[in-house]
Order: structure tokens, then sequence, then C-alpha cells
């Protein structure tokens, strides 16, 4: 997906916190994360109880974007039987008739807590990657004008700061403060989104819990922060489509 924003000829960076709603302590994380740190985005899950008061602390909220994180489900890797199983399944992936309709509720949800729509959609564990979602969801995109993480954005998607390996394993160097700070340092021209998923506290039942509250402590590492100024990062946020290019944002 093309937009009309001008991003230079630099690098600039639009670093997004997934799950933004879900708890108490993920919501506190994201605050802190953009407050003290270099989160300019998050992605929020519209069917958790903590959803409210992420509208709230985001409303008006200057140099900060807010998407929809689609949630279709939760899955965790099982070592004994070497696939993933479900955790929670909202609707089954295959079927989509009922995915489309909770891919439509889910954005209809959205609006009606925020007041308007999405500067952006993904998804928990990335399943809209997968299809029949990922045509449902593109659909549902182009109707809202909004991007889809790495299937038609702008901006070139990296996962890479995430403290486990993809079979679950614990992998503490990637969320440490030289890591990231590594990735900035190779970061790529143009426009970059980089995903975490910060918290201040483990109060969520998830097979990634503690790790989040390291991804807190290093996006708001100083070192982090002074590291994108020295390296001429532009952060920023998703541009919102409800805004002409010179009313967008930015920090």
């Amino acid at each position: 997906m093309k937009s009309s924003v001008d991003y230079g000829s630099g690098r600039s960076l639009i670093v997004n916190a997934d799950d933004f709603g879900q708890s108490h302590g993920v919501n506190q994380g994201v605050a802190i994360a953009h407050t003290n740190g270099i989160v300019t985005s998050a992605s929020m899950m519209v069917r958790w109880p903590a959803v409210s008061e992420a509208v709230l602390w985001a409303r008006g909220r200057q140099g900060f974007s807010l998407g929809l994180h689609l949630d279709l489900g939760e899955w965790r890797y099982d070592s004994m039987e070497f696939s993933w199983v479900p955790v929670y399944e909202v609707v089954p992936l295959d079927n989509p008739d009922l995915v489309s309709a909770e891919v439509r509720s889910q954005c209809d949800r959205f609006c009606e807590l925020v007041g308007h729509g999405p500067t952006h959609i993904d998804s928990h564990q990335h399943v809209h990657l997968r299809e029949p979602v990922r045509t449902i969801v593109l659909e549902e995109a182009a109707r809202l004008g909004v991007p889809v993480r790495s299937v038609a954005s702008p901006a070139c998607y990296c996962g890479a700061f995430y403290g486990q390996s993809a079979e679950g394993w614990p992998v503490p160097e990637a969320i440490q403060p030289a890591a990231l700070i590594a990735l900035l340092e190779n970061l790529p021209l143009g426009l970059t989104e980089f995903g975490c998923h910060p918290a201040s506290k483990a109060d969520l039942s998830t097979m990634y819990r503690e790790e989040r509250i390291q991804e807190l402590a290093t996006l708001t590492d100083p070192a982090v922060k002074a590291a994108a100024k020295r390296l001429g990062i532009h952060l920023m946020p998703f541009p919102d489509p409800q805004k002409t290019p010179s009313q967008q944002v930015t920090t």
C-alpha cells in the first residue's frame, strides 16, 4: 500500500507495541515505553478487558498511532508433540465465513471504542499471513484505507526484537539493549517497522511473559534512544489516514 507521506531519503522507524489492551501490565508497559522510550505506535486487541484503559490513555496522544491487533487465537509450541497447540481459538482459521465475520466485528469494535478507524492492521501471532485470513484482512484493510503488516504496507517489518525462538525457547540476548542498538545500526534506508511487546508486569497467561519486562527495560534504556539520535533515525508513528500529510505528527 502506497502512502502520500514523504519519508525522505534517510531512515525512518516505527516502533510498534503489540497486544495493547490485553492487560493492565501491557498497557502500562506501552505507556512507559512511549513516554520514556522509543515506542511510537501500538496495535490494540479489542476483545480483552483492559482495552477501555488502553483507549483512554491513547486518546489524543501526540506522536502515537493506534492500530488493530486482530485476535483470532493463540497457540503455544508443545515440545512433547513437536507441534503448535491452541491455547484458545476465537474462530477456526480455515473457515472463511467465520473469519470474515470476526475480522469485521473486531474492526467495527475498534471504531466503536476509538471513534475512528485504525491507522494499521496486524494480528496476534501473525495469523493474517496465512490464507484465507490474509485475503479477508486485505479486503477489510482496503475498505478502511490502512496498511497491513508484512503484506501491504509502506514499512518493511522487522520482528528480530523478540526474546524467544520460533519454537518458544528463550533467547534473552535478543532483547538486550546491545541487540536493539545493533538492529538500529543496521536499519536500511526507507521506512521500517519494529515489533515489540513491552509490559510493566507479567499479569497475563501466555507463553511470552517475563520477556515483556525485559523488553520494556531495553526500549526505555537511554543508550537505545541515544543511538537512534546518533544514527539520525527518524522515529515516527504510522500516518493517520484521516489526516493530510501536513497534519501528520512525528517525533
